[in-house]
């Protein structure tokens, strides 16, 4: 599946798929079906540069920090108020944030991709 979602165009990564389901669709035949379902909400993932959707398909810091964030409320039962779960989910990030020890994978070249794309909208520091 790699060879799709790391396809430099659209039409590489149909191809690419094309070639997954020949070659596994008999062991894995729900996969191809599934991305061809959602192929329109995955096309506009192949407009951004190669740099953008690396970042993008990282997903192992997300993954983390939904773990942690489920781990706090988990425990917790009913909560008072919209308030008390904002609270507990701000005190979650904080604590959650002191053990991010490394930067995002090839962040650089992707913020680099950002400010070209949307620079108006990207803080820089000077």
């Amino acid at each position: 599946m790699r060879a799709v979602y790391a396809a430099p165009s659209e039409e590489a990564a149909l191809a690419a798929l094309e070639a997954f389901e020949r070659q596994w669709s008999e062991k894995y035949p729900a996969i191809a079906p599934l991305w061809r379902k959602d192929w329109e909400r995955l096309a506009p993932f192949f407009d951004y540069a190669p740099a953008i959707r690396k970042v993008v398909y990282t997903t192992n810091a997300i993954e983390s920090l939904n773990y942690s964030l489920r781990k706090i409320v988990k425990g917790r039962g009913a909560f008072p108020n919209d308030d008390a779960v904002r609270k507990l989910l701000y005190l979650g990030l904080r604590e959650a944030s002191k053990k991010w020890k490394r930067p995002i994978r090839d962040w650089k070249a992707a913020l680099n991709q950002f400010v070209i794309l949307y620079g108006d909208r990207v803080p820089i520091e000077q």
